[in-house]
């Protein structure tokens, strides 16, 4: 036996699955999918590998600057 309450909560479903309301729903999904899937979007997993390698190159150029550095300071700077 079915509660006033369940019956009117399934009422409104029924009538909510028929109203306009729903294929408004369906509409916005399927427009921002479509929009979604225009955009040039990479996977979280792409990204934080691109981060690790853009981590390293930091580091590799942090290095090279700092040896320029040493170098140049050792006078092993060409005259111009």
């Amino acid at each position: 036996m079915t509660s006033p309450l369940e019956s009117l909560s399934e009422g409104l479903r029924a009538l909510a699955a028929r109203s306009p309301l729903a294929d408004v729903e369906h509409n916005v999904r399927a427009m921002v999918a479509q929009a979604l899937s225009r955009l040039d979007l990479v996977s979280r997993a792409e990204f934080d590998a691109q981060a690790r390698v853009l981590a390293r190159t930091r580091e590799k150029l942090a290095a090279l600057e700092a040896r320029v550095a040493s170098l140049e300071s050792a006078g092993g700077r060409e005259s111009d």
